[in-house]
């Protein structure tokens, strides 16, 4: 019976885990082969969260009431500071990271006056867990990745998928939830990023 529950568990953690990749859905990168610089934006109005998808409201209210039950009001007031200061500036900072270790030839930047601009428009996160000495469940992403023209936003010239992209451990705030989605946007700009310095030489 054991045997059978850990099989269950893991059939249905393959299936909402899976993925793990950049999909290409329209165009191609040509349009950036004469580009120096790329605006970058976060979006988040159409992000849902967890297993569950919970809109952020909903995720909000039940970590709030986990934290200061767990711990104190104290630290909740501090969880949520850094949520808001990481959705504001620190995801885009790590994704920046991601995708110029990456892409030499085309630097991303945030809030530049450029051509295009790359809109990332999470659809999917799943924050993740840490056990510190017994595991941790890394941080997901899904979103819409869409270059545009920046005068008309409406000009849709690529469209990609982030699917699922998994963060690695790889920042100091891992042990919380923002810090491990930061992660996850770090590892989708360097999956990115390495597909435009495949096709820009």
């Amino acid at each position: 019976m054991k045997k059978l529950l850990l099989l269950l568990f893991v059939a249905i953690t393959t299936s909402t885990f899976a993925q793990n990749k950049i999909n290409f859905e329209q165009g191609n990168f040509d349009f950036l082969k004469d580009q120096s610089e790329v605006n970058v934006q976060l979006v988040f109005d159409n992000a849902v969260y967890q297993e569950k998808n919970f809109t952020e409201a909903q995720y909000l209210e039940n970590r709030k009431a986990d934290i200061t039950a767990k711990k104190s009001e104290a630290v909740w007031n501090n969880w949520i500071y850094q949520w808001d200061k990481f959705k504001t500036s620190e995801y885009l900072d790590y994704f920046l990271k991601g995708i110029n270790g990456k892409s030499k030839k085309v630097v991303f930047k945030g809030d530049a006056k450029t051509k295009y601009t790359l809109i990332i428009d999470a659809k999917w996160i799943y924050a993740g867990w840490y056990g510190g000495m017994i595991g941790s469940q890394e941080g997901k992403l899904t979103a819409d990745l869409l270059f545009v023209e920046t005068d008309n936003p409406s000009k849709v010239v690529m469209r990609l998928k982030a699917d699922k992209i998994g963060g690695k451990q790889m920042n100091k705030e891992f042990a919380w939830e923002y810090g491990r989605i930061a992660a996850a946007y770090e590892v989708t700009g360097k999956k990115l990023g390495k597909e435009i310095k495949a096709v820009i030489k």
